[in-house]
């Protein structure tokens, strides 16, 4: 299993909007190929940055099979618009 760590940052005052669309998005990833889960977490000092933790069985389930799929398309068409900036991903590795 992966950890991918994502940092969003959402536009100014569309917070609200992009958690209640959120759901939208965590229903179309649900469904992708090694797929585990996901926890999405707001930002306390930054109210505007998120950090999205999904997991996935293997690196090549999401970067292959979901970010050159359909799906990816469907879930980039729901929260991409409310981006400021590209999300800054990074994968992770369980040591223990």
């Amino acid at each position: 299993m992966i950890t991918e760590h994502a940092l969003l940052t959402i536009q100014a005052g569309r917070q609200a909007e992009f958690e209640a669309e959120f759901p939208k998005a965590q229903a179309i990833i649900s469904q992708a190929t090694g797929f585990i889960d996901l926890q999405l977490q707001r930002g306390i000092e930054s109210p505007e940055t998120y950090l999205l933790l999904i997991h996935w069985q293997t690196l090549d389930d999401h970067t292959v099979g979901f970010r050159q799929s359909e799906l990816f398309t469907q879930w980039r068409a729901i929260i991409g618009p409310f981006f400021a900036s590209p999300p800054a991903v990074d994968h992770f590795e369980p040591l223990t």
